[in-house]
C-alpha cells in the first residue's frame, strides 16, 4: 500500500475521488458538491483555521488504485464538557473493506495528532461546526439530507476494530409530513391555542433581522452548553439567514411566541440532496440553471429539520405541540412534500430527543455515533458526561 500527503492539487482531486470510487454503487450514496468538501480545507475559506490545523491522506493499493482517505486536525475550539485531557479529531473517512488498510489511516493520523499534543481523537467529525459531516452512519442507509455523512455498513466495524468507542450517538428522527396529526397531539395544542397569549408565525424574508434576534433568544437558553455547543450572536444568524434565504420556504420556518416573547422555533429548508444529487458533485453555472429551474418545477419534495428548540422555561408544556400543529395547518394542504427528517440530537440531550418524540408520529430515521479513541489505552474510557458510562 502507498499512503500519500495531500500536498498537490493531483492529491487533493483524489482526496474528492476516493469518496466516489468507494461509494458510488452503494445504495442511497449522493455526491457532495466538491467545492464544499475543498473549502474545508481552505484557510481562507475556513474559519476553523485561526484556531487550530489540518492534514490529510490518500491510501492507494500497490496497483496505483485508490482505497482510502482520511483528514485529522486540531481545533482548540474543540471541547466537550467534562474533556479531561486535549483532544483531536479525525474525519472525511473512507476506506474499502480492509482492517489493515483502515489501520494505516487511523495510525497515520493519530501519529500526527500526538506530534500536535494531543491524547485522544474523536470521529469521523468535521474540522469545523457541528452542522455538517459529523458521525459515523450505523443504522438507517437511506439517501441522507444534504451536509449528512453517509457510508456503508461496514465502516462502524473498522472503526471499532480499531479500538474506538461510542462517545454519543446522534439520532435522527423521521415524520410523514402528510399524515395526519394524531389525536394527543392534537390536545396537546388545543390547550395552549386557547390562551391568546401563545401565538405561533412563520419567518417573512422582508424581517429576518427581527427573526435573527428571536433565534438567538431561543437558541441560547435552549442549547448552548450542551454538548460542547457554544452560544450564538445575531452577526452568526444573520449570515446564516442571508446565506439560507435564495432556498428559504417561508412555509416550513416557524416561531412560536409567549406574549410576544419567542418561546420556540422549528427551523426546516428544502433538502438541498433532492437537487444536487443530478450534479455529480459539480455546482457551476449550468448547474445552478439547471437547480433554479428543478426549484422553479417543484423537484424537492423532502424537507429537513435544522434544528428544533423550546427554551427551558416552556419544556414540557405543549409548546412543541403547539408549534407543530400550527405548521402542520400551512405544510400539508399548501406544500408538496412528502418527506421529512430532522438533522441529528445528541443522546447527551435527552430533553431535546424526548421533544423530536412527541412532534407526532416521529421514528429514528438513522443514527449515526461519534466515537472517541483514548491514546493511552490504559486510561478509563468515558462517554459524554452527560451520559452513563
Amino acid at each position: 500500500m502507498q499512503l500519500l500527503s495531500v500536498n498537490t492539487p493531483e492529491l487533493e482531486q483524489d482526496f474528492i475521488r476516493v469518496n466516489v470510487e468507494l461509494n458510488r454503487t452503494v445504495p442511497g450514496y449522493i455526491r457532495p458538491i466538491d467545492a464544499e468538501i475543498r473549502e474545508v480545507f481552505d484557510p481562507e475559506k475556513n474559519k476553523a483555521f485561526r484556531h487550530g490545523e489540518c492534514a490529510r491522506w490518500v491510501l492507494k493499493d500497490d496497483d496505483g488504485r485508490l482505497i482510502g482517505r482520511i483528514a485529522a486536525f486540531v481545533n482548540r475550539r474543540y471541547k466537550n464538557k467534562g474533556d479531561d485531557v486535549p483532544v483531536g479529531g479525525v474525519g472525511f473517512f473512507d476506506c474499502v473493506n480492509n482492517q489493515a488498510a483502515a489501520d494505516t489511516l487511523l495510525d497515520v493520523a493519530r501519529h500526527w495528532l500526538l506530534q500536535k499534543g494531543m491524547e485522544a481523537m474523536d470521529g469521523p467529525i468535521n474540522f469545523g461546526e457541528r452542522d455538517k459531516w459529523w458521525g459515523c452512519l450505523i443504522e438507517g442507509f437511506e439517501e441522507p439530507p444534504y451536509g449528512m455523512n453517509f457510508n456503508p455498513p461496514y465502516y462502524q466495524q473498522l472503526l471499532e476494530n480499531y479500538g474506538f468507542k461510542p462517545f454519543f450517538y446522534q439520532l435522527c428522527f423521521g415524520l410523514d409530513p402528510k399524515k395526519p396529526l394524531n389525536a394527543k397531539l392534537i390536545q396537546r395544542h388545543a390547550a395552549l391555542s386557547a390562551d391568546p397569549a401563545f401565538s405561533a408565525r412563520m419567518i417573512e424574508k422582508k424581517r429576518l433581522e427581527k427573526y435573527a434576534d428571536d433565534f438567538v433568544a431561543i437558541y441560547n437558553g435552549a442549547y448552548a452548553g450542551h454538548g460542547g455547543l457554544k452560544e450564538m450572536k445575531k452577526e452568526q444568524v444573520m449570515a446564516l439567514f442571508k446565506k439560507m434565504k435564495p432556498l428559504m420556504d417561508e412555509r416550513i420556518v416557524w416561531f412560536a411566541y409567549h406574549n410576544d416573547k419567542p418561546i420556540a422555533f422549528f427551523i426546516n429548508i428544502p433538502d438541498l440532496n433532492q437537487y444536487f444529487k443530478h450534479f455529480n458533485g459539480k455546482f457551476g453555472l449550468l448547474q445552478k440553471l439547471r437547480f433554479l429551474w428543478l426549484q422553479f418545477q417543484g423537484a424537492c419534495r423532502h424537507f429537513t429539520g435544522l434544528v428544533f428548540a423550546v427554551i427551558p422555561e416552556f419544556q414540557g408544556l405543549g409548546v412543541d405541540a403547539f408549534i407543530i400543529t400550527e405548521s402542520a395547518k400551512v405544510i400539508q394542504p399548501k406544500t408538496n412534500y412528502v418527506h421529512y427528517e430532522m438533522q441529528w440530537i445528541g443522546d447527551f440531550n435527552p430533553k431535546m430527543v424526548n421533544i423530536a418524540k412527541t412532534l407526532g408520529d416521529t421514528f429514528v430515521s438513522r443514527k449515526l455515533a461519534t466515537y472517541r479513541y483514548l491514546f493511552d489505552r490504559s486510561k478509563e474510557f468515558k462517554r459524554h458526561p452527560m451520559l452513563s458510562k
